[in-house]
């Protein structure tokens, strides 16, 4: 058994001696496992807390992209003949205080940028059922807290041809190959789908509204 340090801070007899040069190498050394150590925590408690801050970072990036897209959409846009990446809307959920830019795609490089739009539905304002899927715990966490919308709370998308109310009915679990969520109905609606429960794609949350309001406008330029 190795003889121990005396708690004096002076090496038992027996024991290597540490040179200046070695004693500084491994209080750098420890400094730095101290500081990573640091740092990985922080980033498991902001991750356990809110969401993953590098992606946060990047869905950041990406969604000031989407703005300025948006600020001027290509004319496929306005004639709502969209194309996979196209910056196509705003949503807003007033209750959660969050706005975001939607990305026409639902791919996984697309979801990395915002809220996607499910190609094979109808655009917000047309007629049948709107879905719009997003991540709930990395890139920007859009969806993080649809599961504390109450039925009536107000969900907005902006297009560039009009702006679109839409009133929450319900919130329900399904399972990932449920595909009645879809279905038309006798109205309009939206729907934001996102993985559930939080940190797992084990199921899917799906927010269902109403439209109650419309707002058009021309896009002839």
């Amino acid at each position: 058994m190795p003889p121990p340090l005396m708690s004096s801070g002076v090496t038992a007899p027996g024991a290597p001696t540490l040179t200046p040069m070695v004693r500084s190498v491994l209080r750098f050394v420890g400094s730095v496992l101290i500081v990573s150590g640091a740092l990985m925590l922080s980033d498991a408690g902001a991750t356990l807390l809110w969401q993953e801050p590098v992606s946060w970072l990047v869905a950041e990036r990406e969604q000031g992209e989407l703005e300025e897209a948006f600020a001027s959409p290509p004319k496929r846009v306005l004639a709502r003949k969209p194309l996979p990446g196209d910056a196509i809307g705003r949503l807003a959920i007033p209750r959660l205080d969050r706005e975001y830019f939607v990305i026409e795609g639902t791919e996984t490089e697309d979801l990395r940028k915002g809220p996607g739009h499910y190609e094979d539905t109808p655009l917000p304002g047309e007629r049948g059922t709107v879905a719009i899927a997003g991540h709930r715990t990395t890139y920007g966490a859009p969806f993080r807290t649809i599961d504390q919308l109450d039925r009536r709370d107000a969900i907005t998308i902006e297009m560039p041809y009009g702006t679109f109310t839409y009133e929450v009915e319900k919130t329900k679990i399904v399972e990932p190959t449920e595909l009645s969520v879809l279905r038309k109905v006798r109205y309009d609606r939206l729907i934001l789908s996102a993985c559930h429960p939080l940190y797992s794609a084990a199921q899917r949350i799906v927010v269902f509204a109403k439209l109650q309001k419309r707002a058009d406008r021309s896009t002839v330029k």
